[in-house]
């Protein structure tokens, strides 16, 4: 089992530490799946016994100058590790401007993510930073647990607002409810609803526009034949929402939310190499 990669380019580097961000602030710890045309961020949460589950693809071509791997068989050419995002954060931090960023696996007193960083410098010796993350290898005969969700069939997709103003009005809301009511329909309607017994707030999005899913596989049943009036909707708790929405740093080109009625909100970010999936339960 061998991995190693290499980034020179600053821009490829200050994107790929901003995705390592956003994940750092939805969770302490995920699988790092390692293929060898793609890297994936995996959190695989029970949605039926209340926990988020988070998949982020990048396709390593376009953060990487090179990138090598020997998976553990030759039938099954893949790593998976277990990490800590934050620690990986933590390291890319001090790698900012760095004329080159080295990550190797390697074994030290436990298997880690060495990543080596070379500062500019002033002299003709070079300065390299190094950080020695620790992972966890996860074995073969659990990676099944950690491919990529299936797509819900959905009864509403929508494109979402704003992110400032999306995240503004959740913010404003926590203060009053520990949930929120998320609802949006097929005419581009969505609204951000809390009730308590003192108070009821709802904030009202029109002319979002919803997304042609068609037939590029992504949703079989496509709810064509819906009320295009007809609300669907999912109760989350508020803080599972509000932590998405601060801790993203991809700054998505195209940003949209399946909602599966009473059960599931599927949050997408899409920006150029990068997708970004997570999704929240409902709660009754």
């Amino acid at each position: 089992m061998k991995f190693r990669a290499k980034i020179i380019d600053v821009g490829c580097l200050n994107h790929f530490t901003r995705v390592v961000n956003t994940v750092s602030r939805l969770t302490k710890a995920c699988v790092l799946r390692l293929t060898c045309d793609h890297l994936y961020f995996v959190l695989s949460g029970r949605v039926a016994t209340g926990g988020v589950s988070m998949w982020c693809e990048l396709s390593q071509v376009n953060f990487f100058d090179e990138f090598q791997l020997e998976g553990v068989s030759a039938d099954a050419n893949e790593i998976f590790l277990e990490v800590a995002p934050e620690n990986l954060s933590r390291a890319l931090k001090t790698a900012q401007n760095a004329k080159s960023v080295k990550i190797k696996l390697t074994k030290k007193n436990c298997p880690c993510l060495t990543l080596a960083a070379e500062l500019p410098s002033l002299s003709s010796v070079s300065r390299v930073v190094t950080h020695d993350i620790p992972v966890d290898v996860i074995p073969r005969r659990l990676w099944h647990d950690f491919r990529e969700p299936q797509m819900p069939d959905f009864d509403v997709s929508i494109y979402l607002p704003p992110l400032k103003t999306m995240k503004s009005v959740v913010d404003r809301m926590k203060n009053l409810s520990n949930y929120l009511v998320l609802e949006a329909n097929l005419n581009g309607e969505m609204n951000l609803k809390i009730e308590t017994e003192l108070v009821s707030v709802t904030t009202h999005f029109k002319e979002l526009g919803n997304p042609p899913w068609g037939d590029d596989g992504s949703q079989s049943s496509s709810p064509t034949h819906r009320d295009p009036d007809l609300m669907a909707e999912a109760r989350v708790d508020i803080k599972k929402l509000q932590q998405f929405l601060t801790g993203q740093q991809v700054n998505p080109s195209r940003a949209m939310c399946n909602i599966v009625h009473r059960r599931i909100l599927h949050l997408i970010f899409l920006h150029e190499d990068v997708s970004l999936q997570y999704f929240i339960p409902a709660v009754m």
